[in-house]
Parts: structure tokens; sequence; C-alpha cells
């Protein structure tokens, strides 16, 4: 990724995110006491953030200056405490900190093989849109119903078969959330969750820098390093030919198999929304729409 498209700069993963994390945290929040100066920052300053950490103000600014790469795990615990940071990203900071921790892919290839079972689960739920997804939203695999939400999923080109590509970049996807805003953050998240597994993916650099290119909003949330991990909730939809209906989502992850997720969207039995949803299948089976699984996304060249 180039720094611009990516939000990275000199100062490395690390510490973009310190930097971005400690503008976000006002003196009041961290519990500063007021002094009645005006202050030439947002947020914390360097100082402070050393000082709540508990830790030399020169290591804190050599950490966020990228001039130190890596921390103790005591260390970023301190840090975590100081910059407020949530459970995600807390793991998101110790990924960036020792990026050789774990079995992770760096630049190779996410596995994209759906397994027949699976792809049998899709076609065998009921009133139940369903896709299965991989750690950048490239969709693997759909069922009718998550064809006939999101548009005829078949017809796309295999690389702009992106869940993350579709919410920023096409309009029926953008309509269909209503609660786009809060949807979009999310997805914002997600992949910046994947780049802090991913750091040199061609797949998921490619995406992002489109992404980045083409959306003000993306760029702008993808700067600010949202960083939250949600597997479930609530979402309200306008379907252009069913109207108005909610949603409850989740997200299953396989045991076997941690880099495909299962999303599930449903609603309670004779509810309104559950009436949308039988509606909807109904206008697939007319629209001839099918389960499918799909070819892989890779570079820029896929088609």
């Amino acid at each position: 990724m180039d720094h611009e498209s990516s939000g990275s700069s000199s100062r490395g993963p690390l510490g973009d995110f310190l930097a971005a994390r400690r503008a976000s945290v006002s003196a009041t929040e961290a519990g500063l006491p007021q002094t009645g100066q005006i202050r030439r920052v947002p947020g914390l300053r360097r100082e402070e953030v050393a000082q709540l950490a508990g830790i030399s103000t020169d290591y804190y600014s050599r950490l966020e200056q990228g001039r130190v790469r890596t921390a103790s795990r005591a260390v970023l615990d301190s840090l975590g405490r100081a910059l407020q940071l949530n459970g995600d990203q807390q793991r998101y900071l110790i990924q960036l900190a020792h990026p050789d921790d774990g079995d992770r892919c760096g630049d190779g290839e996410v596995e994209q093989c759906v397994s027949p079972q699976v792809a049998r689960l899709l076609t065998n739920l009921v009133d139940t849109p369903a896709l299965v997804f991989n750690p950048y939203l490239d969709i693997l695999a759909w069922n009718r119903l998550a064809s006939a939400l999101l548009g005829n999923l078949a017809d796309l080109k295999p690389r702009h078969r992106n869940y993350a590509r579709m919410v920023f970049l096409h309009p029926h996807t953008r309509s269909l959330l209503v609660d786009w805003r809060e949807r979009a953050q999310e997805v914002v998240s997600s992949l910046r969750m994947a780049v802090g597994t991913y750091p040199a993916h061609a797949r998921l650099r490619e995406l992002v820098n489109e992404l980045t290119a083409c959306d003000r909003d993306f760029r702008t949330w993808w700067r600010q390093h949202l960083v939250t991990t949600r597997t479930c909730g609530q979402s309200r939809l306008n379907h252009p030919i069913i109207g108005r209906f909610l949603v409850d989502w989740h997200v299953l992850t396989q045991v076997d198999d941690t880099e495909q997720g299962i999303v599930l969207l449903s609603a309670p039995a004779g509810s309104p929304s559950h009436a949308a949803i039988r509606c909807l299948d109904a206008w697939a089976v007319e629209q001839n729409l099918q389960h499918g699984v799909g070819a892989r996304a890779t570079g820029a060249g896929s088609q």
C-alpha cells in the first residue's frame, strides 16, 4: 500500500495507530486536571500519554515516530489503558507490535475454497440469507436469498464480489442499508483488523487502495484507525422490491477454518420482517436467482 492510500506513513503501522488513538482521547476523558491553557493539538500530548502509561516521554515518542517498532506486552498493556483501548483495539495494538507472533499468513494467500458441507448448509437454509466471507470480505459463497438482497452476485466479476467494495461503491448496497454509516464503519474496522493480520497481502492492499481513492468516507475512517469487531447486530434494510424490514445478523467462525466467516441474517418467525423475507424469496425464485460458490478473486487483472 502506498502511504497516502493505506493511511500509513514512515512511522509505520504501530506509530500511526498510536498517533491516531492519542488524537482521539481528550484530556478530560483521560482524567487529567484542567489547566486553563489552550491546547494546540487534538487529544493528548505525547508526554501525557507517557505519564499515563508510566513510561518515559522519549520512549513513547520513539514508538510513535517509528524509531522503535515493538514493545513488551507490559508496555503495550499500559499504553492500552492510557489510550482507553477496547479489547479489539488492544489485540490490534499487540498485532502491530509483534507482527511475527502466531500462525499468520503475511503476504500469502488466504484459503478461498468453501467446503461442500458449508455450501450445502447455505443452500438448505430456509428464510435466512447467508454468505461466506474471507478476512478481507470477498464473498466466497451465497444462497439465493443473499443474492436477492445484494443483487445477482453471480453476475459480478470475482474481484467486485467483495462486501466492502459493494458497501462503498455499489449504489444498490448503499441504498439497501438504511443504517449505512454504522455498517460501513464496521466494514472499515474489519479491513483494518485484516491489515493487522495480513500486512503485505496484495489482494487486501489493492482493495484498500481502491476504496481510499474512490470514497471520501472510507478515506476518512481508514485514517482514524477504526478497530472494533462485532459478531452480531441488527440492520435496517430498504429493498427496492420488498421495502423496509429488520434483520438480525450473526457472524459464525468455523472451528477448523477461522479464515472464513458465515454470515446469517434472520427475523423472528411470524414478524413483519419474516414475512418480508418470505416475499423476497418468492421474488428471487421468479428472477431465477441461484445459490453460488464464487471463483477466487485475485489481483487487478482478474475479471
